[in-house]
């Protein structure tokens, strides 16, 4: 492909991911995997650069573009290189003319802005939210020892952690390869930190999703003890199971839960677990990153809805809670609504809880738990709190 045909590839994918937010339809990435599956003429060279021209089109443009036209324009305009291959020729964008429409620059549309700087987020801070990713791993400690680290890499702040660059193929690693390591953000593995799990005790992983967090427990727990695996979603607890595998974590039972209907299922540990982990559904804000066209599905309606879930979902994670054991509660977001604010509301609505403020090697204090951000910590975004019964 020429370099124009890149971009005018660039544009057709950006349509479609533009048309994807708007009907909450698939991600980015499938969305460009889907639309290189059949174009079997272009190298890995092409796909490379034509994801990295859309990927930078969706971070330029704050509010949802007009059309993927619009979006390329937008880094054209800050571009002259890229501004130049606008020329016309075969498989080219046409020419730009004066006057068409531009997409709007900035961090993301302007009412999620506004919530973020009430949640005491500032432009520089939010900005960083758009930043490309490192690749971060953590060592598998039910294998550890057995193969060697890929090359490339330095210690991250997590215990179990170490950082790459973003271009890192891991998946090519044997360490990889033999379950040795996973990927996981620093951030992510911080917040399994806080849950302190040990080998012998019961925890519940009340929103496990495909398992990432529910390994690390596993692996802290040393294959010891009960852990349980929940979810509401069959298709992504259904993934668990082969990465259970490759990473040794024998112990892990899986619950597929009924939403609003938690407690009959998971009756007999009522009062009885030693932690109990709500890795909360959320906004996401905290991952654009990783996925930065989230910022353009959301709304202020499923804000709302997922704060409710919040809301209920602690109340289940606080009937599950043995005496003497803890409750943490994650948000991958730098929303208040999903974090301080959210555990200031339980516990105003549970008396005999108390906050315990979890203590790690990044983070800044806010409310009731730790805000960790990629500005500040050069992890993914998340609000975690601990809480433990009086």
């Amino acid at each position: 492909m020429t370099p124009a045909a890149r971009v005018q590839a660039a544009i057709e994918i950006l349509d479609l991911v533009i048309e994807a937010a708007r009907a909450n339809g698939a991600p980015a990435d499938r969305l460009i995997a889907d639309w290189f599956r059949p174009r079997r003429f272009a190298g890995s060279g092409d796909r490379r650069a034509v994801r990295e021209l859309a990927y930078r089109a969706i971070r330029a443009c704050g509010e949802v573009p007009e059309n993927g036209r619009a979006a390329m324009l937008r880094v054209a305009e800050e571009d002259a290189q890229v501004a130049a291959l606008f020329d016309g020729s075969r498989h080219a964008p046409a020419p730009i003319v004066a006057g068409e429409a531009v997409a709007a620059g900035g961090v993301a549309p302007a009412w999620l802005v506004e919530k973020l700087a009430a949640s005491g987020v500032g432009e520089e801070e939010a900005t960083a939210l758009l930043e490309r990713a490192p690749l971060d791993i953590r060592i598998n400690t039910l294998k550890a020892g057995r193969v060697s680290l890929p090359e490339g890499g330095e210690r991250s702040v997590a215990a179990n952690g170490w950082r790459y660059p973003p271009e890192t193929r891991i998946e090519q690693a044997e360490a990889y390869r033999l379950g040795a390591i996973e990927v996981q953000d620093t951030g992510s593995q911080l917040t399994c930190e806080v849950v302190a799990a040990r080998p012998g005790e019961t925890v519940i992983d009340l929103c496990a999703g495909a398992g990432g967090k529910t390994l690390a427990l596993a692996a802290a727990m040393e294959n010891r003890g009960t852990l349980v695996a929940c979810d509401a979603d069959r298709a992504r607890l259904s993934r668990l199971a082969p990465r259970a595998e490759r990473a040794g974590a024998t112990m892990i039972e899986t619950v597929l839960l009924d939403p609003g209907r938690e407690l009959q299922a998971l009756g007999r540990f009522e009062g009885k677990a030693d932690a109990v982990l709500v890795d909360a559904p959320c906004s996401g804000t905290g991952t654009w990153r990783r996925n930065p066209e989230a910022r353009w599905r959301l709304t202020e309606r499923q804000l709302e809805r997922y704060a409710g879930i919040q809301e209920r979902l602690l109340d289940v994670a606080s009937r599950l809670v043995r005496p003497g054991g803890r409750l943490v509660f994650v948000t991958c977001s730098l929303l208040d609504e999903e974090g301080a604010s959210q555990a200031s509301r339980f516990l105003d609505t549970h008396a005999g809880w108390q906050a315990d403020q979890p203590v790690l090697a990044a983070g800044t204090p806010r409310g009731a738990g730790l805000r960790l951000s990629p500005f500040h910590d050069g992890t993914d975004g998340f609000f975690v709190a601990r809480f433990v019964p009086l």
